[in-house]
């Protein structure tokens, strides 16, 4: 029986798809009953817990032949990271009391970084639980292809799409969720010892003017990249209700500076197998029409 945090999202529910088509058992772990109600009715076991309540997570992930963690994410963190700290300690705790078979992680891309910024909160996690006595994989995904859910309304509408990553020539390491929860689901199934890294991305890397043509030839329509000015992100983040936009400002600095990368390189990281157009192809279809 695997395990699976995060069921109710993109990711976890690929997890949990792949598992469930290739006859294995689950056990949904969710906030609330009517979120599980789902995965109840297509025959996974229900457990009701939180991160913030640790008890619940031991008997979640006890018994378990695998265990899939995907931790809620926080745009908005504090300095130092407190957050990150506290939920790398609770992990720790919670993984070496229900001691499961096997774990797999979900990290990020850049994770080895050393410079602050919004995704070392992983790294915090990483370094918290790497020495668990438990076989453990940090499974690292390039950025999400879906994040370009937010580009569909400009995209559609104005023809226009705002982009932090710049050069717009620059093709940066994407992958899709999907992608993701295959190659989770598959490394859940694997045998080996202590703790590993896997890095992933797409079949090939994507620069954001790669995405406007994609949209454009979708929409049929023209569609074309304009980069935001970096020094008014600052205000812009602000604007939007962040309280500390340094982070995220950092992170999308190491993006296009090129220090957020794999560890092992383009070279060394596993490739996925779905395209961006299959991606931006269901965002366009599952967003609605403003009346």
């Amino acid at each position: 029986m695997y395990a699976i945090t995060g069921i109710t999202g993109q990711v976890g529910s690929a997890v949990a798809d792949n598992l469930l088509k290739q006859g294995h058992k689950v056990r949904a772990v969710v906030r609330d009953a009517g979120k599980g109600r789902l995965w109840s009715d297509r025959g996974c076991e229900v457990a009701l817990a939180t991160f913030e309540n640790a008890a619940s997570l031991v008997e979640a992930f006890r018994g378990a032949e695998g265990v899939f963690v995907l931790v809620p994410p926080n745009f908005d963190p504090l300095p130092e990271f407190p957050e990150a700290h506290k939920m790398g300690e609770t992990l720790h705790t919670v993984l070496m009391q229900a001691n499961p078979e096997r774990i797999v992680y979900l990290s990020t891309i850049g994770a080895q970084a050393k410079e602050p910024n919004l995704l070392i909160q992983h790294t915090i996690i990483e370094k918290a639980i790497s020495g668990l006595p438990i076989p453990i994989t940090f499974l690292r995904p390039a950025w999400f292809m879906e994040n370009a859910s937010w580009d569909v309304v400009p995209a559609r509408d104005q023809g226009v799409i705002p982009s932090f990553l710049q050069p717009l020539d620059k093709a940066f390491p994407m992958v899709a969720t999907t992608d993701i929860g295959r190659v989770a689901a598959e490394l859940l199934q694997e045998t080996w010892s202590g703790s590993r890294v896997v890095e992933l991305e797409g079949p090939e890397r994507v620069t954001p003017n790669k995405i406007a043509t994609t949209f454009a030839a979708l929409l049929g329509r023209q569609v074309r990249m304009e980069t935001v000015p970096r020094e008014s992100w600052e205000a812009l983040f602000k604007s939007q209700g962040v309280r500390n936009p340094i982070p995220r400002i950092r992170m999308l600095d190491g993006f296009n500076e090129g220090w957020i990368e794999f560890e092992s390189g383009e070279a060394g990281s596993r490739k996925g197998s779905v395209a961006l157009e299959a991606v931006l192809k269901a965002l366009i279809e599952r967003t609605p029409h403003a009346r």
